[in-house]
């Protein structure tokens, strides 16, 4: 065991010297920089997720397992500060982010340093989503099983909808939000875009009942590009609610089955106690809002997007609320 202890001891060393030399390199060379961030982030990534075991045995011990996610991300906030001095801002002057529970939250995906943007604004009792595969890593997957990642299997689609059904089941029962990339895998894009969206999220929406919260992050390739070896120090923006801040979406199925001869601008949704329905209506422009408490039935409040003929992916009204 001592043996053990000793090579464990020697190659934190090592990889520690090593860091240090290529920082002191990137005085000359700047693109040993990229090297020298590159290292430190993967050593904090490791400490934090190790740190991030031990935090959700004892916070599911304590009743707070919800939080497990919410105390490793803040953790590994401040020790990729110290380490890379990457940051983030927020721009939620209103705190949606903090004050919409519970939720699905989506936002773009860009790079690997979008898990440092969790830091910053995972709410408490969030919980996100990752692909399967990430389950078998050592450190990283044993804290993402202990603290309640939902786990997306893309090559089995009866899994991922089971996947889908647990966790509306845990938004529902435990008010736990989740938080989603709906592009799905990394862009990597130099300049601002956005990948096609994938429908998981929407779809947990509708069946949990509850709000998207959007997230939008700038594209920050000038401060991490891998393409171009660069990973900079900087403070990258970002914002809560931004497209809609005043408002809350409601979505609805657009079914294939269920709606293949309807028009889309046939499709209407109320809000009522329960959660949100979908309901049909005489196409006369009107929304069906009797029975919802504090909806305001404004048309100009009100914005659709219809489903094109060739893909019926889903249509949401977007009602303001008091």
């Amino acid at each position: 065991m001592s043996t053990i202890f000793y090579f464990v001891e020697v190659g934190a060393a090592a990889y520690l010297a090593l860091t240090l030399f290529f920082y002191a390199l990137s005085l000359r060379i700047p693109a040993a920089g990229f090297v020298a961030r590159l290292l430190a982030s993967y050593i904090c990534l490791i400490a934090c997720a190790s740190y991030g075991v031990v935090a959700s045995i004892f916070l599911r011990l304590v009743a707070y397992g919800g939080n497990s996610q919410w105390a490793t991300a803040r953790a590994f906030k401040y020790v990729m500060w110290l380490t890379t001095g990457v940051t983030f801002t927020i721009e939620d002057p209103n705190d949606y982010l903090n004050k919409t529970r519970p939720a699905v939250f989506i936002g773009n995906h860009q790079t690997e340093l979008d898990v440092l943007m969790l830091g910053y604004m995972l709410p408490k009792y969030t919980s996100v989503t990752a692909k399967k595969s990430l389950k078998n890593w050592p450190f990283l997957g044993w804290f993402m099983s202990l603290s309640g990642t939902v786990f997306i299997d893309r090559a089995n689609s009866t899994s991922a909808r089971h996947a889908m059904t647990s966790a509306a089941e845990v938004i529902t029962r435990d008010k736990q939000n989740v938080y989603m990339f709906p592009e799905g895998t990394r862009s990597y894009a130099k300049e601002p875009t956005l990948l096609p969206f994938k429908k998981g999220a929407f779809h947990l929406a509708i069946q949990a009942g509850v709000p998207i919260v959007p997230v939008v992050v700038a594209n920050y390739s000038n401060v991490l590009y891998l393409q171009g070896w660069r990973f900079n120090s900087g403070s990258i923006p970002m914002k809560g609610m931004v497209f809609f801040p005043d408002f809350i979406i409601l979505l609805t199925p657009c079914s294939v089955e269920t709606n293949r001869n309807k028009r889309p601008e046939e499709l209407r949704c109320r809000r009522s106690n329960s959660g949100y329905e979908r309901i049909d209506a005489s196409g006369d422009g009107e929304l069906d809002c009797k029975s919802a408490r504090s909806t305001r039935c404004d048309a100009s409040t009100k914005l659709r997007r219809r489903c094109s003929k060739s893909e019926w992916s889903g249509s949401y009204d977007i009602i303001k609320v008091d």
